[in-house]
C-alpha cells in the first residue's frame, strides 16, 4: 500500500498521522537528513547557488567541477572521471554513445532500466536470464562477427548476490575481448575501500575496457551522476554534443561531497557496523537475500512486510520498475539507525519466524 508522506523519509516517518520506523530506501549512509552534512550543503548552496544550467563547454569555468572529477577518480581507480545532473544521465550516455555500427550490445541478468535504449530492430540489445546463456551468446557472436566490439551492461549490485561482491558470472565471459559498462549506483560510496565501489575489483578481471557509471545520490546524498574510465574514453564522451548540451550537476552538490570525506568515512564505519548488528541479532537471516557488505536485505514474502507494518515499521515493497514486475521487498539498515531501532527490528522478525 503506498503511504503519502509530507517530508523526506529517514530512520523515522509519519504517515496517515502514525509514527513508523523506516528500514527502506537508498539513503544508506543516512546524509540527506544529517545536520553535519545539511549545514555544509547550505553552506555550499550559498557559494555556488541552488542551480547551474549552464553547459560545461561554457566560457565560464567553475573549478570545483574538475576538482571532484579529479578526486573520484584518484578514489575509484579510475583514470579519469566526468560528473552528470544524475545517475540515470550517466546510463543513458553511455548506452547511446556505444550504440554504434561496431558495437554488439548485451545485457546481463538483473541489469537496471537506466542502462537500456531503445534501438532499432536491426541492433536490438537481449537481455539474458543467466550469465551463461549471455556467455554462449558473446562466444556466438565473437566467432562469427570478430570485428564487433561486444558491450555488457550489467548491475553491480542486483540484489541477487550473483555480481557482488565476486562477480563469478563475469568470470564466465570472454572478458578479454568485452567491454564491460557496469553501473554501481548502489555501491559507490558505501562498498570498496573509503566508498570506492567495484571499479579496481572488476578492473582486475582484466576487460577488454572497463565503463562504471553511477547516481551520487545513494552512497552521497545528493543529486548527480558520475561515469569513470579511461583518459580516452572520457574525453570522447565530453566532446559529445550530448555532454555539451546538458546542464551539469549541481556544483554546490558536487562541493559537499569533496568536503564532507570525515565525515563520509565516520558514516560508512557505522552503516557497516550496523550491518552486522543487524545479521548477528537476526535468527533466521537464511531466510533473506544479501551481500557481505552491502545494507539491502531481500525477501519475497509479503506477510511479513504486512506483519512489520502493522507493528509500526516500513519497509521498501513496491513492483520495480513497473506494475508488471515482480514485487520488489527488502529491508535496508542506514547509518542512521540506532542499535536499538535495529534490535527492535529483529526482535519482531524473530517472532514472525517462529510462528
Amino acid at each position: 500500500m503506498i503511504k503519502y508522506i509530507d517530508s523526506f523519509p529517514g530512520k523515522n516517518l509519519q504517515a496517515d498521522h502514525t509514527n513508523y520506523l523506516y528500514f527502506g530506501g537508498t539513503a544508506y549512509l543516512g546524509l540527506q537528513t544529517d545536520i553535519e552534512f545539511q549545514d555544509l550543503y547550505i553552506k555550499n548552496i550559498r557559494k555556488y547557488g541552488t542551480n547551474y544550467g549552464a553547459s560545461r563547454k561554457s566560457n565560464i569555468q567553475i573549478n570545483i567541477f574538475n576538482q571532484v572529477e579529479d578526486y573520484f577518480a584518484k578514489l575509484v581507480g579510475s583514470e579519469a572521471c566526468v560528473t552528470l545532473s544524475s545517475g540515470y544521465l550517466a546510463g543513458q550516455f553511455i548506452g547511446h554513445f556505444l550504440n554504434k555500427k561496431e558495437f554488439k550490445l548485451f545485457y546481463s541478468p538483473n541489469t537496471h532500466s537506466a542502462l537500456y535504449i531503445n534501438n532499432p530492430e536491426e541492433n536490438k540489445p537481449k537481455s539474458y536470464i543467466t550469465f551463461s546463456s549471455l556467455s554462449i551468446a558473446i562466444r556466438d557472436h565473437l566467432e562469427k562477427q570478430s570485428t564487433i566490439t561486444p558491450v555488457v551492461f550489467l548491475d553491480s549490485i542486483d540484489f541477487s548476490g550473483a555480481n557482488f561482491p565476486n562477480f563469478k558470472g563475469l568470470q564466465a565471459l570472454p572478458l578479454e575481448d568485452v567491454i564491460l559498462v557496469v553501473d554501481d549506483s548502489h555501491g559507490i560510496g558505501i562498498t570498496g575501500k573509503n566508498g570506492a565501489g567495484v571499479f579496481k575489483t572488476i578492473d582486475s578481471l582484466n576487460p577488454k575496457e572497463l565503463i562504471v557509471c553511477c547516481s551520487l545520490g545513494k552512497g552521497y546524498g545528493v543529486q548527480g551522476g558520475a561515469i569513470f574510465g579511461s583518459t580516452d574514453r572520457i574525453k570522447e564522451l565530453t566532446a559529445t554534443t550530448f555532454f555539451g548540451g546538458a546542464s551539469p550537476a549541481s556544483p554546490a552538490n558536487l562541493a559537499s561531497i569533496y568536503q564532507a570525506e570525515v565525515l563520509l568515512n565516520a558514516k560508512r564505519i557505522l552503516l557497516h557496523q550496523n550491518i552486522e548488528f543487524f545479521i548477528d541479532n537476526v535468527d533466521a537471516i537464511t531466510k533473506f537475500k544479501y551481500m557481505i557488505g552491502h545494507p539491502a536485505f531481500t525477501f519475497s514474502d509479503e506477510k511479513l512486510t504486512n506483519y512489520l507494518e502493522e507493528h509500526y515499521i516500513l519497509i521498501t515493497s513496491f513492483r520495480y520498475p513497473n506494475e508488471d514486475a515482480n514485487l520488489m521487498s527488502r529491508i535496508v539498515i542506514s547509518a542512521a539507525h540506532t542499535k536499538e531501532d535495529i534490535r527492535n527490528l529483529c526482535a519482531l522478525i524473530n517472532k514472525y519466524y517462529i510462528f
